[in-house]
């Protein structure tokens, strides 16, 4: 089962695999999904397969097999179904498109996950942010790159922000069409770790892609003059291999980039505020007008960034609007105890004429 890693599953993943205590079926690693069936690699090539029925009823995902999944096979009249998804290590996903509390899983089983920004209209260190965020929510490293950099633009600007929208990050600033600055991404792409690209449209992430490939394996398209915006031109997802043995995932652009629930994970992407707030006075401080509060003594001294408040605090009450809608227990008793809070406000008008309007 050595040879699994080789197509970037763990030792914990092959171990999985065989207490799964089957020998007639094959391990295999997802590379493509398309309307129902999944293209898998395997140690003797890539197949088609499709997903057994009992696999839509496990998990919240619309979709059972994400690219990146591994998976156990079972010959099937001459083709091959999947019947087992291995337990994952990481995973991208957001809330599903629309008013539902449903996850979608972008890809699964990644090392690290370049958040692609192009210089110009596209650099946007509050959107940089929330991809971060998302990309804690699965457990992946997140790293930044910038594209495009052989176009005119601020470099003090650029690394400025950069520094007050992801501290301690790694940063790339290269240009796909000239290849500059590529080497710097060199150290994450180790022979059967997986990587993955997102970013909005325009950002330059399949050229990028066909850089590091050293081959136009994806399709790219010009981007709108007078905004530098692109157009959905990665239309799917594919885990491909690099000549360095590591895997990629090229994503389409989201225009939607809904948290699905999980505070810590927006907690480690502005772990300074954490660390701040650790010295507030009080161990519930709300923040906001308490005493010995040290989160506001740092915004007003200037140690804290006022936008990167904002965003944390936005972030932060959109991820637990996710987590009260994937709990319904949780949102009935949310809805409960400020219909109680409501409930003694107008009493209180009633007897304290200070309260009345």
């Amino acid at each position: 089962m050595e040879q699994l890693a080789a197509i970037g599953l763990s030792q914990a993943q092959a171990r999985s695999f065989e207490d799964l205590g089957d020998r007639s079926l094959i391990p295999g690693r997802v590379s493509a999904v398309d309307r129902g069936r999944h293209r898998v690699l395997t140690l003797d090539g890539e197949v088609w397969s499709s997903p057994a029925g009992r696999l839509f009823h496990q998990g919240d995902d619309a979709s059972p097999v994400a690219v990146g999944d591994g998976v156990a096979l079972r010959t099937d009249g001459g083709g091959f179904q999947s019947v087992h998804v291995l337990p994952r290590r990481t995973v991208l996903q957001r809330k599903a498109a629309g008013q539902t509390a449903a996850r979608q899983v972008v890809a699964a089983n990644l090392d690290t996950i370049f958040v692609v920004t192009a210089v110009g209209h596209d650099f946007n260190p509050r959107r940089l942010e929330r991809y971060v965020a998302l990309v804690r929510e699965g457990g992946a490293a997140p790293a930044i790159v910038v594209t495009k950099t052989d176009l005119p633009f601020d470099v003090v600007a650029v690394i400025r922000a950069l520094d007050e929208a992801a501290p301690g990050l790694p940063v790339a600033m290269v240009s796909g069409l000239s290849r500059h600055g590529l080497e710097e991404l060199q150290p994450m792409l180790r022979t059967g770790s997986t990587v993955a690209l997102v970013g909005s449209s325009g950002a330059g992430k399949s050229t990028l892609a066909n850089a590091l490939l050293g081959e136009a394996r994806f399709a790219t398209g010009a981007v709108r003059a007078h905004d530098e915006r692109g157009v959905h031109v990665t239309t799917r997802r594919e885990l491909v291999q690099l000549p360095s043995g590591a895997w990629l995932i090229d994503t389409p652009g989201m225009r939607e980039l809904g948290l699905t629930g999980d505070e810590a994970a927006v907690d480690a992407a502005f772990d300074e505020i954490t660390v701040v707030a650790e010295r507030c006075r009080f161990a519930d401080c709300t923040h906001e007008h308490e005493p010995g509060c040290a989160v506001q003594e740092a915004l007003q001294s200037g140690a804290l960034s006022p936008a990167r408040w904002a965003s944390y605090v936005k972030l932060k009450r959109e991820a637990a609007f996710a987590a009260r809608r994937e709990d319904e227990g949780a949102e009935r008793e949310h809805q409960r105890r400020w219909r109680a809070i409501h409930m003694e406000m107008r009493e209180r008008r009633k007897y304290d004429p200070k309260q009345r309007r």
